[in-house]
């Protein structure tokens, strides 16, 4: 790994570190992107939205430590009140708002699916699996969060806020065990991972 060294010998960073670094930024900037490009539905007030395949994404090219620091990045740039949560929306309102739980549910999301990444390397099932339980541990706060904040019974809320999004989210992680590995195996031929 190459090394670059300042002239007064203080800093040293290593090439990997600056990579990472980078693609830290730039999964945060996508989900940045993706994430106000959401789809309303009219009977629930937690939209469709493509931010969760960017964290299944990120679990394959990141990790657990490096995918959860990338949705942490995204989270405080809408909590500052940049408009990257859905809707074009940001703001302390919108995480603590009905579908912050969903939001919030991310960190535990990144964080399951990357483990379950790093740990069963080459193992689809179990990427799968892990990507279903990380999407289960997203769905626990953001549901509870949901019926307490819209006063409504676990079944309403699941019926507003998870069963709706069970096809969508499997096709989501499907996308993200065939394309994360690959790309994942193009950025390290490529020298970038």
């Amino acid at each position: 790994m190459e090394k670059f060294t300042s002239s007064d010998n203080r800093h040293t960073i290593t090439k990997g570190s600056a990579y990472q670094l980078t693609l830290i930024g730039i999964m945060a900037g996508i989900a940045c992107i993706l994430g106000p490009m959401s789809i309303p539905l009219p009977f629930s007030p937690v939209p469709f939205s493509f931010t969760n395949l960017v964290i299944y994404l990120g679990a394959f090219l990141l990790g657990s430590k490096r995918g959860t620091l990338s949705c942490l990045i995204y989270l405080l740039l809408g909590l500052v009140g940049l408009p990257v949560f859905s809707g074009f929306s940001g703001g302390p309102g919108k995480l603590f708002g009905p579908t912050g739980g969903y939001l919030l549910g991310f960190i535990l999301m990144a964080f399951i699916g990357g483990y379950f990444v790093e740990k069963f390397y080459r193992n689809i099932p179990m990427y799968v699996a892990g990507l279903i339980l990380a999407t289960a541990a997203a769905y626990l706060p953001g549901t509870l969060w949901l019926a307490h904040q819209m006063d409504l019974s676990l079944y309403q809320a699941l019926m507003a806020g998870v069963i709706p999004y069970l096809i969508g989210d499997g096709a989501k992680i499907a996308i993200a065990v065939i394309a994360g590995p690959r790309i994942k195996a193009r950025l390290v031929s490529a020298n970038l991972l």
